[in-house]
C-alpha cells in the first residue's frame, strides 16, 4: 500500500471521527478528501458504500434515540430527491453545483453562528424543504448531509437524537444511491479494493467518535455542529476554486 493511499485512509477516518460528533455524516469531508485522489464518479460510488457500512455503526451505537416524526417528514422526501439527484449526474455540471453548495453552506452556518437566537420552526415545511435539498444534493454531489444537519440543527434535537435520526436517514440515502451509482456505471473494479478498509474506518471512526462526544456539553453541541458546517463549506469551496 503506498503513501497516497494510507493518507487517504487516515483522512477517511478523520473525516468519519467529525462526522459522527457532527452528527450529518462523514460524506461531507469523505467528498472533498475524494476528490483528490479519484474522479468524481468514483468518489460517488466510493461515498454511498462507505457511508452504508458507518451509519449502520451509528444505528447500533445511538439506536435509542431516533425520532419517528423526522423520519417521515424528513426522511422520505430525502430518499426520493436523492434518486433524482443521482439520475441528474449524468447530465449536469457538477462542478457549478458544488460552488453553490459551499456558498450556501458557509452562508448559512454564518447566519447561525452570528445570529444564536435565530431558529427555524419546528414544522413539516421545513423538514420537507431540508430533506429535499439534503437528498438531491447527496445525490448530485455525494455529500447532503451538511444541509440536513443545518436543518435539524435548528430543531435544537437532543444531541444522541439527533445523530441516531440523521444516520437512519442516512442509511436509506445511501441505499438508494447506491443502486443508482451501480447502474450509472460508478461502481469502478479498481476502487473497490478501498471498500473493506472504509468498511472497519467506519466502524472505528464511529466508535471514536461516540466516545469524543460524551465530553462535549449539550449546551456546545449546536454551535459545534455549525463550526463544523462553516468548514466543510470553506473545504468545498477550496476544492471548487
Amino acid at each position: 500500500m503506498d503513501q497516497i493511499q494510507v493518507i487517504f485512509l487516515l483522512l477517511a477516518l478523520l473525516a468519519e471521527i467529525i462526522g459522527t460528533i457532527g452528527g450529518f455524516g462523514s460524506s461531507v469531508f469523505f467528498v472533498p478528501i475524494g476528490n483528490f485522489y479519484f474522479d468524481f464518479h468514483s468518489v460517488l460510488g466510493l461515498t454511498a458504500l462507505f457511508h452504508l457500512s458507518s451509519n449502520l455503526s451509528k444505528l447500533f451505537l445511538f439506536k435509542k434515540g431516533i425520532d419517528k416524526k423526522i423520519i417521515l417528514q424528513l426522511g422520505v422526501p430525502a430518499v426520493i430527491f436523492v434518486v433524482l439527484g443521482g439520475w441528474a449526474t449524468q447530465y449536469l455540471d457538477a462542478d457549478i453545483l458544488q460552488g453553490i453548495l459551499g456558498i450556501f453552506l458557509v452562508g448559512f452556518s454564518l447566519l447561525f453562528l452570528l445570529k444564536k437566537q435565530l431558529v427555524f420552526q419546528a414544522n413539516a415545511k421545513n423538514a420537507l424543504l431540508g430533506g429535499s435539498l439534503s437528498g438531491f444534493s447527496a445525490g448530485l454531489l455525494g455529500t447532503g448531509g451538511a444541509i440536513r444537519g443545518l436543518t435539524m440543527a435548528a430543531f435544537n434535537l437532543e444531541k444522541s437524537v439527533f445523530i441516531a435520526t440523521s444516520a437512519l436517514i442516512d442509511l436509506l440515502i445511501d441505499a438508494s444511491r447506491t443502486l443508482v451509482y451501480w447502474n450509472n456505471g460508478y461502481m469502478h473494479q479498481h476502487d473497490l479494493v478501498y471498500v473493506p478498509f472504509l468498511i472497519v474506518i467506519g466502524l472505528v471512526g464511529s466508535w471514536i467518535g461516540k466516545k469524543v462526544l460524551v465530553l462535549i456539553p449539550q449546551t456546545y453541541f449546536r454551535q459545534i455542529s455549525l463550526l463544523l458546517i462553516l468548514i466543510i463549506g470553506l473545504i468545498t469551496l477550496g476544492t471548487w476554486i
